[in-house]
């Protein structure tokens, strides 16, 4: 088997932000249209195989980055069997349990090259990669998280996995260390963007966490690329008791000056479309409502749907479908 040779330079220049699942969501449909992709991730995942190497190696913890490579492998034999081989699990009685083959082979790299984004640039090469992967940060991070609880008591968790599981709702998260420093690279893709794609996933552990870098934010408020939000596909009230409108206002209150130009949502996950609309308009932005939920009715991403809907809000489309723009 040969590695493929993949043509690049199709398509807008996208900076796609996020981690997780939310992150391969994003990635899967935005490869559809453009070759021209950074995935900037987060690094402050502390839980399963990804803390159990940043804890044992002192490393930027790898999972995320692992499933956004994942997410942009090239569509042959070669890019889908090396893809299959980053997501496997072992399972054992041993060391090795629950350890995914793409963790192992991303921190290997590190420690044999000294250098972080190089290393992720050699699994890039490995899948045929459509784009290039990189953390927001340039070392691991905390996410410290003020959590409300039912009686109107705020108390503090600490770590992403369990800020992610707290009962109560959050009302702030902070980083530490809180000045961390960037990845130069990534500030360098989102100065040099055409779009800048917030979202989808865990709003408070991977989406706003690089609106909490530094220099990555500074760079989201500078850029002259424009910005565009994805919503999740949560019916009204999940995620902890947050609405549409709610995930909205927790990022105008994290970063209040960055402006957005597009929100793209499911109709059938938003409880006030009116008070939505509204307030994206504060925050500069359209909402472009598109169906984009898989077919079955489970809260995921529809790969060729979300592509769609990139493309009307990155061309302008941003009225009903098949109606005129607004």
């Amino acid at each position: 088997m040969v590695a493929p040779v993949r043509a690049g330079g199709v398509g807008p220049a996208v900076v796609a932000l996020g981690g997780g699942h939310g992150l391969y969501a994003s990635l899967s449909a935005l490869r559809l249209m453009s070759d021209r992709l950074t995935a900037v991730v987060t690094v402050a995942d502390d839980g399963g195989s990804s803390g159990r190497l940043r804890q044992e190696m002192d490393v930027l913890p790898p999972g995320d980055l692992r499933m956004a490579l994942s997410a942009l492998c090239d569509d042959s034999d070669w890019g889908r069997t090396w893809r299959d081989v980053l997501q496997h699990r072992f399972s054992s009685e041993g060391t090795l349990d629950r350890h995914a083959v793409g963790n192992l082979l991303i921190v290997a790299l590190w420690e044999l090259l000294g250098d972080t984004v190089g290393g992720l640039d050699w699994v890039g090469r490995l899948l045929g990669a459509r784009g290039r992967v990189l953390p927001m940060a340039s070392v691991p991070l905390a996410i410290e998280a003020d959590i409300e609880d039912a009686a109107g008591e705020v108390r503090v968790v600490r770590g992403q996995s369990q800020v992610a599981v707290a009962d109560g709702r959050v009302r702030r998260v902070r980083l530490l260390p809180d000045d961390p420093p960037a990845c130069v690279e990534a500030v360098e893709a989102v100065d040099a963007a055409d779009w800048v794609v917030l979202g989808p996933g865990s709003w408070f552990t991977s989406v706003m966490p690089h609106l909490l870098v530094p220099g990555l934010s500074d760079a989201l408020h500078r850029t002259r690329a424009r910005r565009c939000v994805t919503l999740n596909l949560h019916p009204a009230g999940d995620e902890g008791g947050m609405t549409c409108f709610e995930h909205l206002a927790a990022l105008q209150a994290h970063a209040p000056d960055l402006r957005i130009d597009v929100v793209v949502a499911d109709p059938a996950a938003i409880e006030d479309i009116g008070g939505l609309q509204d307030k994206a308009r504060e925050m500069g932005a359209q909402v472009l409502l598109r169906q984009v939920q898989v077919g079955d009715g489970s809260p995921r991403h529809d790969a060729l749907r979300l592509a769609a809907a990139y493309r009307d809000a990155f061309e302008g489309v941003l009225g009903d479908v098949g109606g005129s723009p607004s």
